[in-house]
């Protein structure tokens, strides 16, 4: 009778454990964030060159072109600034993520990831959550770089604030997306490099990143202004430089609905994208 006792009350606890709900997407995709973090950070080579590599490009191009005026009152190093800080945030998101995710899944990381009871989703929000911390500190740095040699002077106003935020949300969003999408495209790490920064490259000479908007090309302009960059670069210097920044705009204004509408756009884009060719095998394994 004691016996049967203790089998009767020791069911319902064995069931629990058996049908206890695992953590949910979220919570597990912001475990996987503190360790891709983590990761990151441990790899001194690629802190080095996602850190260091558009301050000293800001520095090399604004110790050759910072001094000259763009307008009265406005230095080529303050219209450099705005536009290197846009390119710090597609090289941490667009960059980071495609070259990342296609040396993983050259090791076959995701295929072993796939075979866990980890939702798939929680490794992308583990990813996302990375960007996003890395970016902020991008962008940190790249400010700091121009206050200290380029006067460059931080938002004056709660809208400019404002501005900074969503660009840098919905810019960081469409290029993370567009990254995870093209790490698909890479048939190894090795074929990766060139694959995923020779666009970025371009897209930043004719965005207006390494070379001032109102110098390229009109046809390039053009070009620039189907991507996120050119609309993220715009943006940015919104915030940074002052009203009269604006007269060097083509357009001659800063287009703030239309740059809100673009990169929202590429945000719903690299979704479809992400959702539609994302492979967790690399070829050899199809």
């Amino acid at each position: 009778m004691t016996a049967s006792q203790t089998i009767t009350t020791a069911a319902p606890d064995t069931a629990a454990v058996g049908t206890a709900r695992l953590p949910g997407a979220l919570r597990v995709g912001v475990a996987q964030g503190r360790l891709e973090l983590a990761s990151f950070f441990r790899d001194r080579q690629v802190v080095f060159f996602v850190f260091a590599l558009p301050a000293v490009l800001l520095v090399l191009l604004g110790s050759i072109y910072g001094n000259k005026s763009a307008l009265h009152g406005l230095s080529v190093g303050q219209v450099f600034t705005a536009g290197m800080i846009a390119g710090g945030i597609a090289a941490t998101s667009f960059q980071n993520l495609g070259l990342s995710i296609a040396g993983e899944r050259d090791r076959e990381v995701l295929k072993r990831l796939r075979g866990t009871p980890m939702p798939p989703a929680a490794y992308f929000v583990g990813k996302v959550v990375q960007v996003f911390v890395v970016a902020v500190a991008e962008v940190v740095v790249l400010v700091v770089v121009g206050l200290a040699f380029y006067h460059l002077h931080l938002p004056t106003s709660a809208a400019k604030w404002w501005t900074l935020a969503w660009v840098f949300v919905l810019g960081t969003v469409a290029c993370s997306l567009l990254g995870i999408a093209a790490s698909s495209l890479p048939k190894s790490a090795g074929s990766a490099i060139p694959v995923i920064t020779l666009p970025l490259l371009v897209l930043q000479f004719i965005s207006g990143v390494y070379v001032p908007f109102n110098n390229v090309p009109p046809w390039l302009q053009q070009i620039a202004a189907l991507f996120p960059l050119k609309w993220m670069s715009q943006g940015l210097r919104s915030v940074f430089l002052p009203p009269q920044a604006v007269t060097l705009e083509p357009s001659q204004s800063w287009q703030h609905a239309e740059t809100a509408l673009v990169l929202g756009a590429w945000a719903v884009g690299g979704l479809v994208l992400c959702l539609t060719t994302f492979r967790w095998l690399s070829s050899s394994e199809r």
